[in-house]
């Protein structure tokens, strides 16, 4: 998760075109160039990260250190309030003192109708005249909590880093929405990306697709829309740990069981929430590693070591090769789910949006 803006959430009002405090941010800050400064953790290593990196153990001391409550024993509704991974960054950057120089991006919202209402988009662009590239992403949570603030850092960091407008898309979240709401709004912002993208300084022959955890499963779901539905393809995906399947007794799952912020407890509370019945586990958009993943866009993936999806994304790695799609992997040792939107704080999140952004940019320019 995130870190760099928190303001109120987006409102998913019926106008067609709104801007918001939380969307209007000419003023607002990535992290990109903050000067070193050195963390120490406060306490030992956890028993499940025996190798986790101290900048990393500094955030998760720092999560922890609210007491929420786990998000378990809570409804969805007031899981949503707690704490998360980017009020934890936010704090760390506070206390610390990191520098955290100026966005050179400005955002607006902008609401779509989809059958049975509408979602909002925020639309981060570069400055300047177009036709920039697009990426369409999609945020983490469980298809549960979390929102488009949570995930600023990320979409920032990827539209700065690679020059594209880049559309963040809030869909409807369980259990008020169950399965496969996210999926047909995730399905239905990408087509209006597609149809309206000069609207939006947009180049439509240069959309690529990125998600983080649940956006991740999101993203891959909505590529094999595309393919079946017969809509331009994305040029490229980028899957930073995704769900890529309903088995939670996979090597990571019982390797990283009670590892934080993510644990095996957690996904299974997802999986109930958003999932109408276990057989929806079954579905090809949510076990992505035995769809068909013919023909979809070459493809990057990032994983984490101490997240209970690393093997997730690891099959999924294997699954698309062996379906002749172009796949380029890397794990991250040392660091946690939620790590790649922590740039300020983390060496290993500025890494991997690089070697994100970098294979973004490679697609845009092919």
């Amino acid at each position: 998760m995130l870190l760099i803006i928190i303001f109120a959430s987006c409102n998913n009002g019926s106008s067609s075109n709104t801007l918001s405090a939380a969307d209007s941010s000419k003023n607002s800050v990535t992290a990109e160039k903050e000067q070193p400064v050195t963390l120490k953790p406060k306490g030992a290593k956890p028993e499940w990260g025996p190798g986790i990196t101290p900048e990393m153990q500094v955030v998760i001391e720092k999560l922890m250190s609210y007491n929420d409550p786990a998000l378990v024993t809570l409804s969805a509704a007031d899981a949503r309030k707690q704490h998360s991974p980017a009020d934890a960054v936010m704090d760390v950057i506070k206390e610390n003192n990191i520098h955290v120089p100026p966005s050179n991006l400005d955002t607006m919202g902008k609401n779509i109708p989809v059958t049975g209402g509408n979602i909002h988009l925020r639309i981060y662009s570069p400055r300047g005249d177009g036709l920039f590239p697009v990426i369409v992403y999609y945020h983490g949570g469980g298809w549960v909590i979390a929102n488009l603030d949570t995930y600023d850092a990320s979409a920032r960091a990827l539209a700065e880093q690679t020059g594209a407008v880049l559309v963040s898309v809030e869909y409807r979240q369980a259990p008020e929405n169950k399965f496969p709401t996210a999926h047909n709004d995730s399905y239905a912002a990408y087509e209006w990306v597609v149809k309206n993208a000069a609207s939006i300084k947009g180049d439509a022959k240069k959309i690529a697709i990125a998600g983080e955890s649940a956006g991740g499963n999101l993203a891959t779901a909505v590529c094999m829309m595309a393919r079946d539905k017969g809509l331009t393809m994305p040029v490229h995906q980028l899957l930073v740990y995704p769900i890529a399947g309903y088995d939670t007794t996979t090597a990571a799952y019982q390797k990283n069981a009670m590892a934080k912020p993510l644990d095996r407890p957690l996904m299974s509370w997802f999986f109930n929430k958003y999932l109408r019945s276990a057989a929806d586990g079954k579905s090809p958009m949510i076990d992505l590693v035995n769809a068909n993943l013919k023909n979809l866009p070459a493809t990057t993936i990032i994983t984490a070591q101490y997240d209970p999806l690393q093997t997730d994304g690891e099959m999924l790695s294997d699954k698309l090769k062996a379906a002749g799609v172009a796949v380029a992997f890397k794990n991250y040792d040392g660091v946690t789910h939620e790590f790649f939107g922590m740039s300020a704080v983390v060496p290993q999140a500025k890494d991997a949006q690089v070697f994100g952004a970098t294979a973004l940019k490679n697609a845009f320019n092919k």
